[in-house]
């Protein structure tokens, strides 16, 4: 694996970058893995990097069905925080910013995390209850937290506007939240998945599991059966269909979850500003472009596209928030699928089938959850015991009733 520095850059910039190595390898698929990792997105490459650095798991198999990130790792708005209410929540998220603090440094891969710091404003006496209750939750579970007066909002955000339709009566601070590079956070991974041992198998579509005495050996794919001693699902918004597949029912509902992004912009927007109550929340790229979080569409559906109601109703709330962009040009628009359970909590589980593990129901939690994510759910493989931060996101919690209901905290995943 080559490494970054300042004069590998100087180096291959002498010579028009033209040889670079190539980041991972495309092997062929062997016939039997330890562990095979189904979903090539963030989490599943996070999943297999912590299998063979930190479980010593190498002989591991990362299958994508198409080119890895191509989901939702590639279609979100990158925000990254801890801000949730319950323990179980606060810990899962904060073990994840506590990764991300020093990611660039473990991969050898800038991911250009920018702990540019996270309000997320409050609109109505409700709005103040709820995060009156949710920062102080914070702050006994040792996560940063802060209130911030309406002055202090427009001292952070001079051109909000306070008193416009969605008057701005506060705000919960979180100086740690920021952003990160999607795309850098996948190839990090991949890059040192791959060194580290880890097959990266693109174009591999898993059709069905290889199911005997109701334990799990292999999966059916595109390229042919693969066999493997433990597999783990990590597919998202399809996760209910590889479920099916592997013959039981996960507790999921898939949704869009629109974005879009402006022109690039001189740099304006120092921080992100969140506005659950409108489901408009905004941020600035490192090219300049607003980055503009909407709401999720009311019906189940697989269609990445946006809807122009939603962009519609999206936009008139920013443009009321932030008066200073209403002659700002929109460059594109998308949709991603989201996978939600009813506690707006993700499933980190054991299944009915031995040796077959799932990682879903991130809903909107999905990218900033990344590093945490792959690493518990890593080490849960490798035990054959969830993780004590991950046990108590199982599957089975739907049974038994211990809901984890973080319905305010998940933004727009309602």
């Amino acid at each position: 694996m080559a490494h970054f520095s300042v004069f590998s850059l100087v180096r291959n910039a002498l010579n028009y970058h033209k040889d670079w190595p190539r980041q991972w390898r495309s092997p062929e698929p062997k016939s039997h893995y330890d562990v095979i990792i189904v979903g090539g997105g963030a989490h599943g490459l996070a999943t297999a990097y912590y299998l063979a650095t930190e479980c010593g798991i190498t002989n591991v198999a990362v299958l994508e069905r198409a080119w890895i990130g191509g989901g939702n790792s590639g279609r979100n708005t990158t925000i990254v925080r801890s801000n949730y209410l319950w323990d179980e929540s606060a810990a899962l998220y904060d073990h994840s910013v506590k990764l991300w603090e020093g990611l660039s440094q473990e991969l050898n891969y800038n991911v250009m995390f920018s702990q540019r710091g996270l309000l997320h404003l409050a609109h109505s006496v409700h709005d103040m209850q709820e995060i009156g209750r949710r920062g102080s939750a914070i702050h006994l579970n040792g996560i940063d937290s802060e209130f911030v007066t309406p002055e202090k909002v427009k001292e952070m955000v001079p051109f909000i506007n306070l008193n416009c339709r969605y008057p701005v009566m506060g705000a919960l601070l979180q100086r740690r939240g920021g952003t990160a590079l999607h795309d850098a956070v996948v190839w990090g991974y991949a890059r040192g998945a791959d060194a580290a041992g880890v097959d990266i198998i693109q174009n591999c579509e898993v059709t069905g599991f290889k199911i005997e005495d109701n334990t799990v050996v292999g999966v059916e794919t595109s390229r042919g059966d693969i066999m493997a001693n433990k597999v783990g699902v990590v597919a998202a918004g399809h996760s209910s269909v590889m479920a099916e597949m592997a013959g039981f029912r996960m507790p999921l509902e898939s949704f869009p979850l629109q974005a879009l992004v402006s022109e690039p912009l001189k740099p304006l927007v120092d921080n992100v500003i969140m506005s659950n109550g409108v489901h408009a929340y905004i941020s600035q790229s490192d090219k300049g472009e607003l980055v503009i979080g909407a709401s999720s569409d009311a019906y189940t559906s697989y269609s990445q596209r946006g809807g122009f109601n939603v962009i519609e109703d999206t936009l008139q709330a920013i443009c009321e928030l932030y008066p200073v962009f209403k002659r700002v040009k929109m460059m594109r628009q998308w949709a991603g699928i989201v996978d939600v359970t009813v506690d707006r909590s993700p499933i980190i589980t054991k299944t009915p089938v031995n040796n077959l593990y799932f990682n879903c129901g991130w809903g909107t939690g999905g990218f900033k959850a990344t590093p945490g994510s792959g690493n518990v759910f890593a080490h849960s493989i490798a035990r054959g015991e969830m993780h004590p931060v991950a046990e108590p996101f199982s599957m089975f919690r739907f049974h038994s009733g211990a809901l984890i209901d973080e319905g305010a905290a998940a933004a727009v995943a309602h």
